[in-house]
Parts: structure tokens; C-alpha cells; sequence
């Protein structure tokens, strides 16, 4: 099967994963469907003190406390103003359950294990790390975050030292 693959090449093999794809800024980045627990509209959260920029605070889901990141400051990209049109998508990453602030949800993609790509090496940032491969869907080619690097305790202190 190429990349180029249709959805239902990739069915009849019975080799897909399911990712769920949401929209940072003008970028489309998705992440394995199996991390995702909840999709809910924003609501406020609770600032905490001394936390990083990009954790805008927690978020009391039937009794579990989780904080919740801003993917766009994650990012480098600013702060996002939440609005009602964001969305946070509640995730587990092993033991924990943390949220997503995202600006919107796009798609479910269903993609064989062949059509997620290799991220090329352009540079030596760190940034590359927080990604497991690149799809390409309707024309367009999704990055496909890897959750365990983006919220691994030391990216996140490399991250606030940098």
C-alpha cells in the first residue's frame, strides 16, 4: 500500500489507527484516538501559582482535578483568549489525565500504519520531538503529536529554563 492509500485500502488490510485531528492556530495537528477520554466547549478554569505559561489551570471533571494546557502557547505561538469556540480535549498520557486547550476540532482520520510518515530531520530544535510522524489527508499533511513527549516532566523544565 503507498501513502497515497484510500481509507479503504487501509480498512481491508485491517492495519488503521484512528486519530483525532483539531486546529492550532492555521495548522492541523491530530493525536491518537486511543489517548482521548472527553471533547468538551471551554469552561474556566482555576489559575494556579507559580505553574508554566502555557498551563492556563485546573479543571475539577467529576471529582479528577486536571490541569489544563494552552497548545498554542505550548507552541510558542502566544497565549490563547479562550472563547466558548475553543475546545478542550481531556486526554490520558499513562497514569495521567490532563486537558488540550485547542481552537477547534476537525476530523477523525483513519489511516494505515504505512501512511504516517517520518518527520524529516531539518534541525536540531527540540520542538521535533513532540512529533511521531506526519499524515497526509484530503491534500494536506497533519502532524500527529506524540502526548508523551509534549507533557514528559523534562520537556517541560527544559522548556521554562530555555
Amino acid at each position: 500500500m503507498t501513502p497515497e492509500a484510500t481509507e479503504d485500502d487501509a480498512a481491508v488490510t485491517g492495519e488503521t489507527s484512528q486519530y483525532i485531528s483539531f486546529v492550532i492556530g492555521n495548522e492541523e495537528y491530530c493525536v491518537d484516538i486511543i489517548h482521548v477520554r472527553e471533547i468538551k466547549g471551554w469552561v474556566p478554569v482555576t489559575p494556579l501559582p507559580n505553574s508554566p505559561e502555557f498551563m492556563l489551570g485546573v479543571l475539577n471533571l467529576r471529582g479528577v482535578i486536571v490541569p489544563i494546557f494552552d497548545m498554542r502557547c505550548r507552541f510558542g505561538l502566544g497565549r490563547t483568549d479562550a472563547t466558548p469556540l475553543h475546545v478542550m480535549i481531556i486526554v490520558a498520557v499513562g497514569e495521567r489525565v490532563m486537558g488540550i486547550l485547542v481552537d477547534a476540532v476537525s476530523d477523525i482520520l483513519t489511516v494505515g500504519a504505512n501512511q504516517v510518515l517520518d518527520v524529516p530531520e531539518l534541525d536540531q530544535r527540540g520542538d521535533r520531538k513532540f512529533l511521531a510522524g506526519l499524515i497526509t489527508h484530503e491534500d494536506k499533511m497533519v502532524a500527529l503529536l506524540s502526548l508523551e513527549e509534549l507533557f514528559n516532566l523534562d520537556s517541560i523544565v527544559e522548556k521554562l529554563s530555555a
